[in-house]
């Protein structure tokens, strides 16, 4: 799988192919389907792969006691930097236009917004009398942060502008944040 990834980021979605992956891996085709029946087998499985690496990095960023925004930005920050973020946005791209990858990838994305929002719902109790707060604090951090990711891989945003930026999203959410809220009445 992570021959897969590899692929995926240099190469793109579209251009992947198993003689790729398997030749990436160092493995010969036959070895490669020993293991993936066939190319959707291996995408689907490298899909799950990606989801449960950002389910990971998601706990080990919240593994503090204290739930301080700048380290959970700036955690996540981190993650989208590695190429997993590159592939796992080549694959959802393609599925826009490509029936079969998005047949693969719809169903996992549900299960994982699931897993992901339960997780969250765990690891934050702070945030727990004001679910809809916390999903705007949640949706507005992955957005923008993941916006911010795509647009300095393809030059739309100018690197100078990253940290102000996170820090800025830090401040939203400590306003948005229950105890701040309650503080500041």
């Amino acid at each position: 799988m992570d021959a897969t990834i590899r692929c995926i980021v240099k190469f793109g979605y579209a251009n992947t192919t198993t003689p790729q992956v398997a030749a990436e891996a160092g493995l010969s085709r036959g070895a490669m389907l020993h293991h993936f029946e066939n190319g959707s087998a291996l995408i689907k499985a490298t899909i799950v792969e990606l989801h449960e690496k950002r389910l990971r990095a998601f706990r080990r960023a919240a593994e503090v006691t204290e739930h301080e925004p700048a380290t959970m930005v700036n955690t996540y920050w981190r993650q989208l930097q590695k190429p997993a973020f590159v592939a796992f946005h080549e694959l959802a791209l393609a599925a826009r236009t490509n029936a079969d990858l998005a047949r693969i990838l719809q169903p996992l994305q549900i299960e994982f917004r699931q897993k992901f929002n339960a997780q969250a719902v765990q690891l934050f109790p702070e945030w727990q009398d004001d679910p809809v707060s916390f999903e705007l604090a949640m949706t507005l951090s992955q957005t923008m942060i993941e916006g911010m990711a795509i647009n300095l891989l393809t030059s739309a945003i100018d690197e100078s502008m990253v940290e102000p930026m996170l820090r800025l999203l830090e401040q939203q959410i400590r306003l948005m944040k229950p105890t701040n809220r309650d503080q500041s009445r």
